[in-house]
């Protein structure tokens, strides 16, 4: 809401439009739920991500159709967004906790994928992109 606030008084509309679809999201889900208990930390950052790559992947697609004027907005938009989330992981830092997790379930192929993923997003919530871990696990378990 501070930011917010301080966007307005900037006058500053892309981060205006970016603060208010966060805030949106976040009256969403707490309606969803039917009481007005506050959201846990890790529900709204799990909104915070959905919010940036969504932006991320209208940029792609406008970039891809030629619509330069409309990648910068999007692009400024999941800037504004992404200084709310805890810093991302490197792939290195990443890596190192899929091949412990490995370790530790003791995983052998692609048919383990599923039990890896599910353990290695529950430790990373909120500081890592499912995308990569995907990417990560699978080329750890072929």
């Amino acid at each position: 809401m501070n930011a917010l606030k301080t966007a307005m008084k900037a006058k500053d509309q892309t981060a205006l439009t970016a603060l208010r679809a966060v805030k949106s999201a976040i009256l969403l889900a707490q309606t969803e739920s039917g009481d007005k208990a506050a959201l846990t930390e890790e529900q709204e950052l799990k909104i915070l991500q959905k919010l940036v790559k969504q932006r991320k992947d209208s940029a792609a697609i406008f970039q891809s159709q030629d619509r330069i004027d409309l990648v910068g907005p999007e692009l400024a938009e999941a800037e504004v967004i992404a200084q709310f989330l805890p810093e991302a992981l490197t792939d290195e830092a990443i890596e190192k906790v899929v091949i412990t997790i490995i370790d530790s379930v003791g995983a052998v192929g692609m048919k383990d994928m599923g039990k890896v993923m599910g353990l290695v997003s529950k430790e990373l919530a909120g500081k890592a992109d499912g995308k990569t871990i995907s990417q990560i696990v699978k080329s750890k378990l072929s």
